[in-house]
């Protein structure tokens, strides 16, 4: 009998236990949870505005974490691990990060491949006889996306009283590229010594073409070796997609053994280092 209540008493401070684990657990992630939705939307709501984009980053959020929930589940069906789905739960967690970094770059390669013949279009202006704000007001209206928005940007802050040399410093601030720095240095050089702005953005236009064929020319060249950084890193992950359907049972060692695991790992890191090596290679800055 006593046997008996001393088994029940250990149930109950067991269960009591297990109760103020799960609270905690869930405290935790729940705090941590609006600790990350915060941080989210909170950089989301910057980085919209930097595409000039006007979206409700809680509504971004939600859809985020959508996408991180459907992948893991997904992953775990797939391969029947509930281990394997924390990986892509997580790495799911950085796909924002990453989207908005290659949509920033093509954003900015976008306006410095529209921006000599912006250059040329103020030049013509300035030989024209307009003055520097007229032509700039010119330009926003022809000049599409996203030139035409950052210059927009520009002539609204020199109208609510910034100088043109505070406002040129925004621009480079919202896109610092190499080609942006030396048309603001040829601008800000030209309204300061006094000469030809016309002559000067010319010159500027033209040496940003240059630049600009070159680059292309790079880009061309080092194509190849791009792609082989691509396949050199799906060629394992399909290799082994094949064999777990010819071989599953072979197979099922890498997916639920600790041995697999870290098979797995030290593919994954190995993986992301020849990436990384070979793209480093053919980064060739101009």
């Amino acid at each position: 009998m006593k046997a008996a209540n001393m088994l029940v008493v250990v149930m109950v401070f067991a269960a009591v236990a297990a109760a103020m684990l799960a609270w905690f657990i869930i405290d935790m992630g729940m705090t941590a949870m609006a600790r990350y939705r915060a941080e989210f939307t909170e950089r989301t709501h910057f980085q919209a505005r930097e595409f000039f984009l006007f979206i409700d980053p809680a509504k971004l959020f939600i859809l985020h974490v959508a996408m991180m929930m459907l992948g893991a589940i997904t992953a775990v069906l797939i391969t029947g691990n509930v281990l394997a789905g924390l990986p892509v739960f997580f790495g799911l967690a950085l796909l924002p990060r990453l989207l908005y970094a290659w949509l920033r770059q093509r954003r900015q390669r976008k306006f410095e491949e529209q921006l000599p013949d912006a250059l040329m279009m103020l030049a013509g202006a300035l030989r024209a006889g307009l003055s520097l704000g007229t032509a700039l007001a010119q330009l926003v209206v022809e000049a599409p996306a996203p030139l035409g928005q950052e210059f927009t940007l520009l002539l609204r802050e020199q109208r609510l009283g910034l100088t043109l040399e505070q406002s040129l410093n925004g621009l480079v601030r919202r896109v610092p590229t190499q080609t942006t720095i030396l048309t603001v240095s040829a601008m800000r050089i030209a309204s300061e010594t006094g000469g030809g702005l016309a002559e000067m953005l010319e010159r500027t236009a033209n040496t940003v073409r240059s630049r600009l064929q070159i680059e292309g020319k790079i880009r061309a060249l080092t194509s190849q070796g791009k792609l082989q950084a691509w396949v050199v890193g799906l060629l394992p992950l399909t290799l082994m997609a094949v064999l777990n359907q010819m071989q599953p049972e072979a197979m099922s060692v890498m997916w639920h053994t600790r041995m697999g695991w870290g098979a797995l790992a030290v593919i994954a890191c190995m993986e992301s280092l020849g990436i990384y090596v070979i793209r480093r290679i053919v980064a060739i800055d101009v």
